[in-house]
């Protein structure tokens, strides 16, 4: 039951886009241009069938178990991101098609122009996906924010944090691209370099190339981390563990570090990542120093209310993505992230505690980034 429930959200995805590419089959079959061509009225009904399939493979990709063994072969992976991909174009040209033949139009030149331009605006989405597989995921900018603290000591004004997270190593995201956005972590020339999970899709033997690339940031205080709901799948938490602390970076399993910058400090905490369902960090509050600035490194935002009672000044976290494919200015609302959390990108404020959540650089399930370009997050802490 916990397993049918979990994947009903994509199951209710998967047939809706198939119902659209279905409608759509439908009026083309009933569009006069179309009805004495026997030619094209099987190309219509082959493809709609080809099409339903292709779709079905995004499904089979939804079960953990074989999402994990099919993720070995680096094509199968693009196969199934562009079939995600071509779901999401269907759903957006059948809206724009379900408007369209709803549209009065009563002047014939205008409808002459509306059917010219017609074309055009039913390619859009498939356009839109193109961009966002070809340009969006890769164009990784630097997200600069000044995060205000109430209470910070003059020693730590201006302490820059650069945040990496959600990098997904895999087919859709090479280390060649990790390497140069480590490189331009590094010419931020930050105080203290994180990391927050998610450092692999789901094969584990892409996560010591993954270390690797991480293991050339540079930061005076050096490199902290923690793991994402992507190491769990790949039960890879304890080797990410050890190997990441062989190449300078330290993962904050349930611990915390003291880091002293002149006079004052920051007390810098890490979780696993935090499963819904089960009670949100259980035991962190005995992490906290009250005394200091405290930072909590979480994966997932939805903690940021425990996290704020417990006493963190300031949490960040990633896992959304941005939503991944979204669209301005409904950024906060219109796309998948906003399903399971209300912190889907940026900072967010609740009383005296922040939480700040990155984009992230990587991607899942299709590669592309539509509306959510991928980040690095520079975080400058400020006094109030």
């Amino acid at each position: 039951m916990g397993f049918s429930l979990r994947l009903l959200p994509e199951l209710v995805c998967l047939a809706f886009a198939n119902w659209c590419q279905w409608r759509l089959g439908d009026w083309a079959l009933a569009a006069p241009s179309f009805r004495t061509s026997a030619r094209f009225r099987r190309a219509i009904r082959v493809t709609r069938l080809f099409a339903t399939a292709w779709l079905g493979m995004s499904f089979v990709y939804l079960i953990p178990v074989l999402d994990y063994r099919l993720s070995s072969i680096g094509w199968l992976e693009w196969v199934k991101g562009f079939s995600i991909a071509w779901g999401i174009s269907v759903v957006g040209i059948w809206c724009i098609a379900a408007l369209y033949k709803r549209a009065p139009v009563f002047d014939p030149r205008r409808r002459q122009l509306l059917q010219t331009a017609s074309a055009a605006l039913f390619a859009a989405p498939l356009g839109v996906a193109g961009y966002g597989v070809v340009v969006g995921r890769s164009h990784i900018g630097i997200r600069e924010v000044n995060v205000h603290l109430p209470g910070l000591p003059p020693d730590l004004e201006g302490l820059r944090l650069v945040q990496l997270s959600d990098i997904h190593l895999s087919p859709f995201l090479e280390r060649m691209e990790v390497e140069r956005a480590v490189a331009m972590a590094n010419e931020t020339k930050p105080h203290l370099a994180l990391v927050t999970g998610d450092l692999i899709t789901a094969r584990d033997e892409l996560l010591t190339d993954c270390l690797e690339c991480l293991g050339k940031l540079r930061a005076e205080a050096g490199v902290l981390g923690c793991l994402g709901n992507h190491e769990v799948v790949a039960d890879c938490e304890q080797r990410a563990k050890r190997e990441g602390a062989r190449l300078g970076i330290d993962f904050l399993r349930g611990e915390a570090r003291l880091l002293r910058f002149g006079q004052a400090a920051i007390n810098v905490a890490g979780v696993d990542y935090q499963a819904k369902f089960q009670p949100y960090l259980a035991g962190a509050e005995k992490l906290v120093r009250p005394e200091w600035i405290n930072i909590l490194l979480s994966h997932n935002p939805d903690v940021f209310p425990v996290a704020a009672r417990q006493g963190y000044d300031l949490t960040l976290a990633g896992h959304t993505h941005g939503g991944q494919i979204t669209l301005a200015p409904f950024e906060q609302y219109l796309n998948l992230a906003r399903l399971f959390t209300p912190y889907v990108y940026g900072l967010y404020r609740e009383g005296r505690a922040s939480i700040y959540v990155t984009r992230g650089i990587g991607t899942v399930g299709v590669p592309a980034r539509i509306g959510a370009p991928p980040e690095i997050a520079l975080i400058r802490l400020c006094a109030t």
